[in-house]
């Protein structure tokens, strides 16, 4: 079996931390193209690792499923921020589609506490929400790039989201890292 969580998991904390700084050095400043190798590089490996998951399937259906399609969501707002980004475009629009696949974000997470989905099915349900939560909130954020604490607030969420996947982006390669068994 080929499993590539472990790469999701530790590219998703990768782009929410970049999310964050973002954020929080406010990303209506006139100088931002210079963050779109960042968001590139974050949205081409969630694209690419959510469509093999999507297309092969190498978990269980109900995490294929979640890790798979919000892969994929995750990774072509990224590659579209890029874009807008070096384009010099703003990203309002961006927030606008973020919120329907925050919404999903949130409800994956409460059914994965739910029905006890994961080996720590709180702390995942709880990344899931919080990583929602940002998407629900992208486009308020970046309506009114003028309100810092709301900047604040946005990076806060995504930081601690980010937490929660390098924790468990962690505890999986732990796990993964196993020597074969004889056969």
């Amino acid at each position: 079996m080929i499993d590539y969580v472990t790469l999701m998991l530790v590219n998703m904390a990768a782009a929410l931390i970049v999310l964050a700084i973002f954020l929080w050095t406010n990303p209506d400043r006139p100088e931002t193209k210079h963050w779109a190798p960042a968001f590139a590089i974050c949205g081409l490996v969630a694209t690419i690792s959510g469509f093999a998951m999507v297309f092969t399937w190498p978990i269980p259906a109900p995490y294929s499923m979640a890790y798979g399609e919000m892969s994929v969501l995750l990774g072509v707002l990224f590659l579209g921020a890029a874009w807008a980004l070096a384009a010099g475009w703003k990203l309002l629009a961006l927030g606008y589609y973020a919120f329907v696949p925050g919404l999903v974000a949130i409800l994956l997470g409460i059914r994965i506490i739910h029905l006890s989905l994961t080996g720590s099915p709180i702390i995942a349900g709880a990344g899931f929400i919080l990583t929602g939560l940002g998407g629900v909130g992208a486009a308020l954020t970046l309506r009114r790039p003028d309100l810092k604490f709301l900047r604040l607030l946005g990076a806060l969420v995504m930081l601690t989201a980010a937490a929660i996947w390098v924790l468990i982006g962690f505890m999986a390669y732990w796990m993964h890292m196993v020597p074969p068994t004889p056969q």
